[in-house]
């Protein structure tokens, strides 16, 4: 890309630009939200036209753009769009793909979510394997196992590809480079996004050395001035005119954005205890959600909830603060809770409402006879002034919700709740969207929060951060608690040799945590390695089903001569299954052993 130069309704995006992504690069492309990162990359992808400068292709090289809102009006199922373009007898390609994303390829186009949409997109420009790929908030709407395995998909490339991200821990494992989308300017280092905060701060510490000398150099000047200007008129007016550029100079200067403005104020403490459960269950039909669940939340908690997407999260959450009722069992709330909720589906916005109607329509956040005013923790504000600490512009504040992005959403369902006093916070899907200062800032104010959180996210470096307790819902109802963050369950699960069960005479807890007696297994089998061994069986049938396929389709004596690259990737493709098979066999073969030698 060659002195590119964009502008959006009179304001520069970006300006003389210039930059090189080249064969294989792994790049990290951050920035603030609303700074261009996404129409940066829709020039990439020559999906957007630039006012000036000119985007060229290397000769034979494929770019893949992932849509955020891709089109499928013409497509009756998600698996039907995700396989379009591609060549007959391909469609395997899509359904590997499909099952590490875990994407109903049968779900019609017609009842599909927004995610399910941008999973398919995902999809599809994976099977397509593009030689770039341009992927602009690929996590978004995965949850942690679909993350991770796509972290495991992109290390294994050999494409190139860019990426914007939330996802800290997913950018700190994929990418070699970082692209800096900043004031309309696009800053570069040859290093991942491990080192970019400490790469931003030492820029923008040198603009602000640099701003002091400026200031103090114009300072000088102007004294001279004042104090001399009149016997030495003649002979200075070149100083003069030094000056004037000076100040020329730093007028041009841009101003950061600063930080979000946000602060989270807790009410009235609550009662010590804020929540216990006792034996909730849920169930929808014959799906079991959660059996027998025992739990007590006490003041000043941040307790994580994690688990796979449908698991069952928001549906505990919301049987926890009363919003749903449990089949069985009972929950008890504390006293003086005040209660304030993140939503994920952000359903306490009004779409074609203004920001303005939004806030001052709000009935906690009304100020009688004050049309301008909102309440801010108890004392009256005016608006737009409000908005401006979550940093929305006079403009924005009197557009619809809908012409925000994602992150700039979530930033005004922050803005509601923490006009309030509340002593439990409830965040479902807080993180998504967000840029890395904002993330910062709401895990400062997490950790400083004078009561209790309970927060579902898919973010593993946010729940590390911020989660003292972890409540992992891991399948057929079950529900288990560990202390920490992400890492700490992880490292406990893997640690783990016998599957947690509940007692089946209820005691009274001795602590916080809910005691669970260890019940071992009859087979000799840890927990992981039953599951795994249960799950191998269909691993190596999928296994054989590509294989299948792959070998079906190099039996076209023309394949190599007319379509080598296909016949490279159908080769590479066959050889990386049948080592998988191999390797899935003999593990397979090493439990069933162990198995047999534990029932004697």
């Amino acid at each position: 890309m060659s002195d590119i130069s964009l502008t959006f309704g009179g304001d520069p995006v970006f300006d003389g630009l210039d930059l090189v992504v080249q064969p294989g690069d792994r790049v990290a492309l951050v920035g603030r939200n609303g700074s261009g990162k996404s129409t940066l990359m829709k020039v990439m992808a020559g999906l957007v036209e630039p006012d000036h400068g000119s985007r060229v292709l290397s000769p034979g090289v494929s770019v893949g753009y992932m849509e955020q809102h891709p089109d499928l009006t013409k497509f009756a199922t998600l698996g039907e769009f995700a396989t379009s373009g591609l060549e007959p007898g391909q469609d395997y390609l899509v359904e590997r793909v499909a099952e590490g994303l875990k994407l109903r390829l049968d779900a019609p186009v017609g009842t599909a979510s927004g995610g399910e949409r941008r999973r398919a997109a995902l999809a599809k420009l994976l099977a397509e394997a593009p030689d770039l790929m341009l992927l602009d908030e690929p996590t978004n709407h995965l949850d942690i196992q679909a993350i991770e395995w796509l972290e495991a998909e992109l290390s294994q490339t050999r494409a190139g590809f860019v990426l914007i991200s939330h996802d800290r821990a997913f950018l700190r494992a994929l990418t070699r480079a970082t692209l800096w989308v900043d004031r309309g300017q696009v800053r570069r280092q040859e290093k991942g996004f491990e080192h970019f905060e400490a790469w931003r701060d030492k820029v923008w510490e040198e603009e602000d050395q640099s701003r002091h000398k400026l200031n103090r150099k114009i300072k000088a000047e102007a004294r001279w001035a004042v104090e001399g200007i009149s016997a030495r008129r003649k002979r200075n007016q070149g100083r003069l005119r030094a000056l004037g550029d000076l100040k020329a100079e730093r007028a041009a200067q841009i101003k950061r954005q600063g930080a979000a403005e946000m602060a989270l104020e807790a009410g009235p403490k609550s009662g010590r205890k804020v929540i216990e459960a006792r034996g909730i269950s849920k169930s929808y039909g014959d799906r079991v959600i959660l059996r027998d669940f025992d739990l007590r939340v006490m003041r000043g908690e941040t307790i994580a909830f994690v688990g796979p997407n449908g698991a069952g999260k928001t549906t505990l959450l919301k049987m926890l603060i009363g919003q749903e009722t449990p089949d069985t069992g009972s929950v008890q709330h504390g006293t003086g809770l005040e209660v304030a909720v993140f939503d994920q589906n952000r359903t306490g916005l009004v779409e074609d409402d203004s920001l303005w109607e939004n806030l001052t329509g709000d009935p906690e956040m009304r100020v009688s006879g004050k049309a301008d005013q909102v309440m801010v923790r108890g004392n009256p504000k005016h608006v737009v002034g409000y908005l401006k600490e979550f940093l929305f512009s006079d403009a924005q504040a009197r557009a619809p919700v809908r012409s925000l992005s994602g992150g700039e959403k979530a930033r005004l369902i922050l803005a509601k709740i923490m006009a309030r006093q509340s002593n439990l916070l409830v965040m479902d899907e807080p993180t998504n969207d967000l840029d890395v200062e904002t993330l910062d800032l709401l895990q400062e104010l997490i950790t400083a929060y004078d009561g209790t959180v309970l927060v579902v996210s898919h973010d593993r470096d946010f729940l590390d951060r911020v989660a003292e307790r972890t409540i992992a819902m891991e399948g057929d109802g079950r529900a288990t608690i560990y202390p920490g963050g992400w890492s700490d369950y992880q490292a406990q699960r893997a640690g783990r040799d016998t599957i947690p069960e509940k007692k089946k005479e209820k005691t009274k807890p001795k602590s916080n945590n809910i005691k669970q007696d260890m019940k071992p297994e009859t087979d000799g089998l840890s927990f992981t390695e039953r599951h795994r061994l249960d799950a191998l069986p269909a691993e190596m049938d999928r296994l054989s089903a590509e294989i299948a396929k792959l070998e079906e389709f190099l039996m076209d004596p023309d394949l190599f001569t007319k379509e080598p690259v296909k016949f490279k990737k159908a080769s590479d493709g066959l050889a990386e299954r049948q080592k998988a098979l191999v390797a899935a066999e003999e593990e397979w073969l090493t439990l069933e052993e162990k198995a047999d030698a534990a029932r004697g």
